[in-house]
């Protein structure tokens, strides 16, 4: 049924790839960091919560996307669309966020080891994840409601293998500056701030471990350290370079690939990066598993 501004109220068409599934594998810390009490630190309390993100971002695109591209039905309900718009919006500008967050964590870790404990108490952990969650979620409010206003003159097909919102707009019948100006405000505020946040705090990070004398600390900020710059590396590189380049100056299938990077290959990524250069998360996965082997023999 036609609405009033031209759009349809129907299932949209997703275009996606010919014939590129990726599966998906998420995610062990959540639970290693809530049965061990090792790991019941600011850190893990973050990385947790980064994996459940990674969990809900890649859960709200994937099974969609893999019916899709198995089956012969590449449709979607106007009612999934959106939300699988909202979602994605949601938390990817939360994770955004979040990595910001982390880092400043790494900073008070490294350079204030002394007062870590006092700076990061729970109840100011608590706070930042708060405002990374209400930050992500007003951001998909007020884009969600800007696009899906836009007029689509019967247009269905969405190119792309999720409801994403440059190809949203790109169905729009009219070209909107209101959205253009939202978009560049909400990429300097999600992207732009928080990685010139992160590269400050490590570059005082990196002079504080230059003096450290300890090859033993050495190394373990060097591991921290480097698996959350790996991950940060990952998802703003190819963020940045998908929301803050002219939608006009890139092409559909580069468009595709840059989404495909960020929303699941990279989320599915971030646990294997953590676990496999973290000691205390592999030391916490084996003291699980032997507890659980000696309890099954008693």
């Amino acid at each position: 049924m036609e609405t009033s501004n031209g759009s349809l109220g129907t299932d949209f068409i997703l275009l996606g790839f010919s014939n590129r599934p990726k599966l998906e594998r998420n995610s062990i810390i959540i639970i290693v960091s809530y049965l061990d009490p090792q790991l019941r630190t600011p850190m893990y309390f973050f990385l947790s919560n980064l994996s459940f993100l990674d969990l809900c971002y890649t859960t709200s695109i994937v099974p969609q996307m893999l019916i899709n591209l198995w089956g012969t039905n590449k449709s979607i309900t106007y009612a999934g669309c959106v939300l699988q718009f909202f979602f994605a919006l949601d938390l990817g500008a939360t994770e955004c966020l979040l990595l910001a967050v982390m880092a400043y964590d790494r900073y008070a870790a490294v350079c204030q080891p002394l007062y870590y404990t006092v700076i990061m108490h729970p109840q100011l952990c608590q706070r930042m994840l708060l405002i990374c969650w209400l930050g992500g979620l007003g951001s998909a409010v007020i884009l969600c409601f800007l696009t899906l206003k836009l007029p689509r003159c019967g247009h269905r097909e969405v190119d792309n293998f999720f409801c994403e919102m440059p190809a949203l707009i790109k169905m729009a019948c009219v070209h909107s500056k209101i959205i253009e100006y939202v978009v560049s405000a909400l990429g300097v505020v999600f992207l732009l701030v928080p990685v010139s946040l992160i590269l400050i705090s490590y570059g005082v990070i990196t002079q504080a471990v230059m003096r450290i004398k300890s090859s033993a600390r050495w190394r373990k900020a060097l591991n921290t350290c480097g698996s959350h710059l790996m991950v940060v590396t990952l998802f703003y590189g190819t963020l940045i370079y998908m929301y803050m380049k002219p939608q006009n100056a890139m092409s559909q299938e580069e468009g595709k690939f840059f989404t495909l990077f960020y929303t699941i290959v990279t989320p599915t990524l971030n646990p294997l990066i953590y676990t496999l250069r973290n000691k205390d998360v592999k030391a916490a996965v084996k003291r699980i598993l032997w507890f659980k082997n000696y309890s099954a023999r008693l």
